[in-house]
């Protein structure tokens, strides 16, 4: 009897060893650098998405672009190792002051600011901001024409702090350049501030429809390799570039990319020569609490819209699917799946920037929607998809004696859903309903792939000037919890205040 009872302890024991085996195995083939001597690998960040400079092959996938093969030649001249890791440019710095990178190559600019908690190397670019307008635009030339004008920049860039000085502007900041010319594309701002061989080779390589270049070059502008503070490397880094640029290599790289002889390059960026402001505690923290305390607002403003609307959508479908109608059930089952089966980022991005591009493009009309709107739409057809299911499982599990007493007493199938069915539903449905608003309000970060300045976007605001990754973040991690504890306190104060025992008891209570 012992050793029958053993038989299926052995056997999940068995499984449990063949399913660590077999992700052993995948991860061994499918993972970067699994099954290399990673210890002695020179890992270096990158932004996938600017190129020139960096960007995935379309025929191959790999990485490529002037920064990597340069950074290639670099690393082959110093006798380094190089592996690349993907990250988003305003996640590059926080990565090389937490120590799990050791340098980044991704046209970042050489400024007083960035020197504070970073190492660059000698120059290996010569760079600057140019505009980018649409092709009818002739009424913007400079900076100066952009007082009071809508503008796209990309986060954490010169570009974005070039536009935040500007009068009167309307800033609206993206992820990478890409999503801010696609904006000037879709008509919903001025102008784009952004490098500008970036933007000659979106323009000129990548057939971008529309847009033209003004101003080129109007800031002078040096890309260094950035590398932790007081970096051992920083030498190997310098000698590899200097014996790059007199062997050759380096011109024939930047012909390759190019199609120009490159220009001469100094051994220090001149902007080192300025200096920047100093870093003060006070104003920070200040500064901090007033931006999170705005986009707290705006996250419970942008929930509770999405929430409203979702629930009224939710409630429709949810009778729909009950409904006797077949080809009606179809199609809301439909709209179900598809919407549960999709990553909400994938439907922020189709409403935000796919439809205008559809409407411009394939039938020629010139429409684009606004930011909060396309926000709140994309999270109300997100979230009504998940409460349909939650208010239909809430309407069948109430007992179909109900609907029949109601059915005997003459009240109409409205009267039985309205008057009956519906209001024990709710009080069923409340603690599901109040895990999916708790979910919403973290699922609003999202947002900010459209350039919405929602909490967690206002930290990354924050952390692409001050550099200070772990208090910002730990900051707007505490204003959600705040936000979701007082959430979760209300739905519990709401189920207690719909329970008719607690009534009952607390009307005991009182007599």
């Amino acid at each position: 009897m012992k050793t029958h009872h053993l038989k299926p302890l052995k056997f999940l024991h068995y499984l449990i060893l063949s399913l660590l085996s077999f992700i052993l195995a995948i991860s061994w083939l499918i993972l970067p650098g699994f099954s290399q001597d990673t210890g002695k690998a020179f890992t270096v960040a990158t932004e996938p998405a600017f190129p020139p400079f960096e960007m995935t092959d379309q025929k191959t996938g790999e990485l490529t672009g002037f920064d990597l093969e340069l950074m290639k030649a670099i690393g082959q001249e110093a006798g380094l190792k190089i592996t690349f890791e993907s990250l988003p440019f305003d996640g590059i710095i926080p990565a090389l002051q937490a120590g799990t990178v050791k340098a980044a190559i991704s046209g970042m600019t050489i400024t007083p600011e960035r020197a504070q908690t970073l190492s660059f190397s000698r120059p290996y670019f010569k760079a600057g901001l140019a505009i980018a307008v649409r092709k009818d635009n002739n009424s913007i030339k400079s900076f100066d024409d952009l007082k009071g004008k809508k503008i796209a920049v990309q986060i954490g860039t010169t570009g974005a702090k070039q536009a935040a000085q500007i009068e009167g502007a309307e800033i609206s900041i993206f992820d990478s350049a890409v999503l801010a010319l696609q904006e000037l594309v879709n008509g919903k701002v001025d102008a784009v501030v952004n490098d500008a061989p970036v933007t000659l080779y979106a323009i000129k390589k990548a057939g971008l429809p529309g847009v033209k270049v003004v101003g080129e070059l109007l800031t002078e502008e040096y890309y260094g390799i950035a590398l932790p503070k007081n970096s051992p490397y920083l030498k190997q880094i310098n000698d590899g570039i200097a014996r790059l640029l007199e062997n050759g290599t380096y011109q024939s790289i930047y012909e390759k990319w190019f199609g120009t002889q490159p220009p001469e390059l100094p051994l220090t960026a001149p902007s080192l020569d300025s200096q920047s402001e100093k870093f003060d505690p006070q104003s920070f923290y200040i500064n901090l609490f007033q931006n999170l305390i705005k986009g707290a607002g705006i996250t419970v403003l942008l929930t509770a819209f999405s929430v409203l609307f979702g629930l009224m959508g939710g409630t429709l479908i949810a009778l729909a699917l009950i409904s006797p109608y077949s080809l009606l059930r179809l199609l809301c089952r439909i709209y179900v799946d598809f919407f549960r089966g999709t990553p909400m980022l994938v439907q922020l991005f189709i409403i935000y920037f796919g439809l205008p591009a559809l409407f411009q493009d394939h039938l020629g009309i010139e429409w684009s929607l606004p930011r909060f709107p396309a926000a709140v739409i994309a999270l109300s057809l997100n979230v009504a998809a998940y409460l349909a299911e939650i208010i239909r499982g809430g309407i069948e599990s109430i007992d179909r004696g109900q609907w029949e007493a109601c059915e005997s007493l003459g009240m109409t199938p409205q009267q039985t859903m309205q008057d009956v069915i519906f209001p024990q539903a709710f009080r069923r449905i409340l603690p599901p309903l109040g895990n999916e608003f708790i979910t919403l309000i973290k699922d609003t970060s999202l947002t900010a792939v459209i350039g919405f300045q929602e909490l967690f976007r206002e930290g990354q605001l924050i952390v692409a000037v001050t550099y200070k990754a772990f208090e910002v973040y730990i900051a707007v991690a505490l204003v959600y919890l705040i936000l979701t504890s007082l959430s979760s306190i209300a739905f519990k104060w709401l189920e207690a205040a719909m329970n008719p025992l607690e009534r009952a008891k607390k009307r005991a209570v009182k007599v």
